[in-house]
Parts: structure tokens; sequence; C-alpha cells
């Protein structure tokens, strides 16, 4: 992974998000994509001359997950699969880039509220990717774990747990998978 400075944190941070400080949260960190070494060359080839279009649609994403708008169309998993040299390397270290410039722009509390949205993401994308049996790297489920704990079932979701295969369950997913087979 390569060297990255930690966002200063000179400003004070949001206590909550709106759709102005989501705007310069997507376009701080997409200053800090574009300069990396290891993502910046990767998001160009596929956003050369496009950033004024791709920007935008980045505001409107983080917006519907973080305040419930309804502005976004598009499809996550559609838009990434044809990125060519994509390694579990660039996630962990997306996440990191992300993560980092979240917590230097927004409270603890507020800051939660993008973190467990994307290390979710960046799961369910490098399953896609690379496959369901791939492991998701220790970091990044230690990071979802500090995020967002899981929370142990109880009632008829318990009950439903036990019939559901170890491997199954340990998936990072917040529900079981529908339409896996429980003898795989």
């Amino acid at each position: 992974m390569t060297s990255v400075t930690p966002t200063p944190t000179t400003a004070p941070r949001d206590a909550e998000p709106t759709e102005a400080n989501i705007r310069a949260l997507v376009y701080a960190f997409y200053d800090r994509i574009r300069a990396d070494a290891l993502l910046g060359p990767v998001f160009e080839q596929k956003l050369a001359g496009r950033w004024d279009e791709h920007l935008p649609k980045m505001c409107a994403f983080w917006a519907g997950l973080v305040l419930g708008a309804k502005q976004y169309r598009g499809n996550v998993q559609q838009a990434h699969q044809p990125l060519p040299g994509i390694e579990p390397k660039h996630f962990s270290h997306w996440l990191y880039l992300f993560l980092d410039t979240v917590e230097s722009r927004y409270e603890p509390a507020a800051a939660v509220r993008f973190m467990e949205p994307a290390l979710r993401i960046a799961q369910s994308l490098q399953l896609s990717r690379f496959g369901w049996d791939y492991p998701i790297p220790p970091e990044q489920q230690a990071l979802l774990e500090r995020v967002a704990p899981r929370r142990p079932r109880t009632g008829e979701d318990a009950d439903v747990d036990r019939h559901v295969p170890a491997k199954t369950r340990g998936e990072p997913f917040p529900t079981r998978i529908i339409g896996r087979s429980t003898d795989e």
C-alpha cells in the first residue's frame, strides 16, 4: 500500500451530514484519489475527461445513503465490474482514504453514517469481483466490527440462524443471502 498523509483536521468537524458538506466531502475525497499513486491511475483510466459528470453522481449517491435523498440512479455493482486490474489492495486503500477523509470532516456519530455503508459496499464489491469464497481482509472485517458491531440475534432470528450453515452465518452482510442453497 502506498504511503498516505492523513487529511489535516484544521477545520471544525460537522455534527450532521448535509447536502453541502457531503458535496465538500466527495470533492475532497476524490481530490485525494486523483493525487494518489495507487488509485489515481485506476480512476483516471475510467474517468478521464468525465470527472465533472462523475462527482455530482457520487454526491447524489452518498446523499442517498446518508440522508435518504432519492436522487441517485445507478447500479454500483455494474459500474465497478469493468475495471481491469483491480486487486484487494485497491479496496483496502480506497477504504483507508475514504474513512480518513470522513473522520476528518465529521464528528464520530455522523462519520459512522458514512463508514458502515462504505465498508459493506466494499465487501459486497469484493465478493462480487473475487468470488463468494474470497476472504474479506482481516483489517476490513475489524473496521466493520468496530464501526458496526454485530448484534446477537434474538427471538425468531436466532431460531432461523440455527438452520443456516455455519459458512453462511459468517458472511459480512446484515442479513442472510436469499437464494443460496443450505447444502452448499
